[in-house]
């Protein structure tokens, strides 16, 4: 048996939707789920800012965790310091980024949204991406810090105020052409989290479409053949920056499986 674990890597929570998925696909897979919370948010930092920081704190975690696989459950993060952290790491890195390919393929207006953080939208791989797997969609973009608000403050317990999505969601809704669009892609791993909030505040059906499933599938195959120990055991989550706020997640966590707590 194989006692290294899967670290999953965020700025926040978001993450966590990533892990549920992985948990389920691979329920003893011991996990360490980080939140780089004295750096959060990502989505309103440079470029620069977090290509400088998410390699260099992902070199000190696989020292301190030593870890099988590492998981950047952020799209943020993913898009700008994925093939960094690659090249300065000796360990299977799995990126997360928008699932721009599996909405083109449910699309029947072929007018994609894709909603993210105002870092991740503007982003030159989001534009390949769109042109490599929706050349024939009209892809429409929309970045918001305040939906990463409202699901951090979800699962702190608090309540949110439905207007608040909906105006969200007219970001994208009432673009040229957005009248048209049918399918929605999460392009930050937070947004799953609201996800029942977000489809109540739709102007009408739509589907919402993230990677969490595929990069589950992801993970199962680059450590297939691996040992896991019998049963997952206490799932634990790191934080880089600890308080009152931090301590409020308890609850949330332990549903999610990571019933340990530290600060780096």
């Amino acid at each position: 048996m194989d006692s290294r674990p899967v670290l999953f890597f965020d700025s926040g929570i978001g993450g966590l939707s990533v892990l549920a998925a992985a948990r389920a696909l691979l329920p003893q897979m011991p996990v360490v789920y980080v939140a780089d919370s004295a750096g959060f948010p990502y989505g309103t930092k440079s470029e620069a800012e977090i290509a400088a920081r998410v390699p260099a704190l992902l070199g000190r975690l696989a020292e301190r965790y030593r870890p099988r696989l590492i998981v950047i459950a952020c799209n943020t993060a993913s898009t700008i310091a994925l093939a960094a952290v690659r090249e300065a790491l000796d360990v299977p890195v799995v990126g997360t980024v928008p699932a721009i390919k599996p909405a083109a393929l449910v699309s029947k207006t072929r007018v994609i949204g894709v909603l993210g953080t105002n870092a991740t939208v503007r982003q030159p791989y989001v534009d390949d991406l769109a042109t490599r797997f929706a050349a024939d969609c009209t892809v429409l973009r929309h970045g918001s810090a305040e939906l990463v608000e409202l699901a951090e403050a979800k699962l702190h317990g608090h309540a949110t105020d439905p207007a608040r999505y909906a105006a969200i969601l007219d970001g994208l809704f009432g673009q040229p052409g957005g009248a048209r669009i049918d399918t929605i892609v999460n392009a930050c791993t937070h947004f799953p989290l609201v996800g029942d909030e977000l489809a109540a505040a739709a102007p009408r059906p739509v589907s919402f479409v993230d990677g969490s499933a595929g990069i589950a599938r992801r993970i199962a195959f680059l450590t297939q053949g691996e040992g896991w120990p019998e049963a997952a055991g206490d799932g634990r989550a790191v934080f880089t920056a600890s308080d009152a706020t931090t301590e409020a997640l308890a609850p949330a966590l332990a549903r999610f499986g990571l019933t340990r707590r530290e600060t780096l």
